[in-house]
């Protein structure tokens, strides 16, 4: 089972239509990415050499907690932990456990959800452990441009595949900037979130401008953009969860929730921005 969606559903293709929330509704789930972006940046601080990632995991559980919400994660599904915690060739997925110890050079993806008051917040940061080398540096800069592309993307009046074409222009842009050919994981993408953490539409991150649903104010996206060194192509671990690149190289994975406005998009787990 895997928390992201695999494939674009047909009524996306076809147009559909995806529901709005209030503003009202929109507070709520800013309320509940705080609370993401919160524990987001506790983990970022405590993701150090030797520290395994079940304690990260403890840590993030304890802070959402503490914030009177629910880890969107735990349990879903099955799933174990309260977050994910993909180290190094590990694209998505990855359950934190106690024999997983950082090291000095690592590359960690820590994905993480909240609910509150039954609104769902999700995100994810890549975050460099001690001392790493400049390409997973640059690997993970590239990644969040590719996000922060679509998130630009997000505006009232645009179409949904217009999010998942900038993401694609920006990463390629990237490849040839820093001379390296990225993989773009096709297969996971980002997706429509609220009441539940993962809802209709899919959003892929790579794809022609125009198409699909049309974005108006009110309509929530989780924006998830996963690049790696090399491969774009992904092998799923016997333990059902965990997503690695099918070369070794290492991958990034960058992740916002966002609000579509009439004044453009709301990131609503980035503590530094305020509401439209």
């Amino acid at each position: 089972m895997n928390l992201l969606g695999l494939r674009m559903p047909r009524w996306v293709r076809r147009g559909g239509s995806i529901p709005a929330k209030s503003r009202g509704e929109l507070e709520a789930m800013r309320a509940a990415g705080l609370i993401v972006s919160r524990t987001l940046a506790a983990v970022t601080e405590a993701a150090k050499p030797g520290v395994s990632t079940l304690e990260l995991d403890a840590l993030a559980e304890q802070l959402i907690r503490d914030a009177d919400a629910v880890p969107s994660f735990k349990g879903y599904h099955g799933f174990p932990g309260s977050i994910c915690a993909s180290v190094n060739d590990q694209i998505v997925h990855g359950i934190p456990s106690a024999e997983l110890v950082l090291a000095d050079g690592d590359l960690l993806s820590v994905d993480c959800g909240a609910i509150l008051e039954g609104w769902h917040g999700d995100s994810a940061v890549t975050i460099c452990v001690g001392d790493v080398r400049e390409p997973d540096r640059k690997l993970s800069a590239a990644t969040r441009s590719a996000m922060q592309a679509g998130i630009d993307a997000a505006v009232a009046g645009a179409r949904l595949t217009d999010i998942s074409h900038a993401i694609e222009t920006e990463a390629l842009g990237r490849s040839l900037e820093d001379g390296v050919d990225y993989g773009m994981i096709e297969e996971y993408g980002g997706h429509g979130i609220g009441r539940e953490m993962h809802m209709e539409p899919f959003l892929p991150n790579v794809g022609k401008p125009g198409r699909g649903p049309e974005l108006r104010p009110g309509v929530t996206l989780a924006i998830e953009p996963m690049l790696t060194g090399g491969s774009g192509d992904t092998v799923e671990l016997d333990d059902g969860w965990t997503v690695i690149t099918d070369d070794g190289s290492r991958a990034a994975h960058w992740e916002h929730t966002v609000a579509v406005t009439e004044d453009g998009p709301w990131v609503l787990t980035a503590p530094e921005q305020q509401a439209s």
